[in-house]
């Protein structure tokens, strides 16, 4: 096995891959502290903290999928939510965010309840 192949977790056996994972999430974890403490000894804008806390976020996601780990769904999303919040906070729309992020989620959840997984059998 070559180690290009290792670095992208091709053929890792489960042991291998947990602790990758283990390892990507505390470094995931180390610089949304780091960040975070940067952000507020600096006393950046909300939007600039929001958006470094996205990127993080789905950096981590980004690296897992780079290593062959499942995606985590979740973790996406909550990246994604932070990054658009961080961008609405830095431009001051006039329309308030969460009302949106609620209507969306909303709607997703009454989409999801008619197709895929979400659909109940006879």
């Amino acid at each position: 096995m070559s180690e290009e192949s290792m670095k992208k977790g091709e053929g890792l056996k489960t042991d291998q891959r947990n602790e990758v994972a283990r390892k990507l999430g505390a470094v995931g974890w180390s610089l949304f502290f780091i960040w975070i403490g940067v952000a507020l000894l600096m006393k950046v804008d909300v939007g600039i903290g929001l958006l470094g806390v996205g990127v993080i976020t789905l950096g981590a996601q980004a690296a897992r999928k780079y290593f062959n780990l499942k995606l985590e769904g979740f973790w996406v999303v909550v990246g994604l939510v932070f990054v658009i919040g961080g961008i609405w906070a830095l431009f001051e729309p006039k329309l308030p965010l969460l009302p949106i992020v609620l209507i969306v989620a909303g709607l997703a959840l009454l989409v999801s309840t008619f197709k895929g997984k979400g659909r109940m059998r006879k």
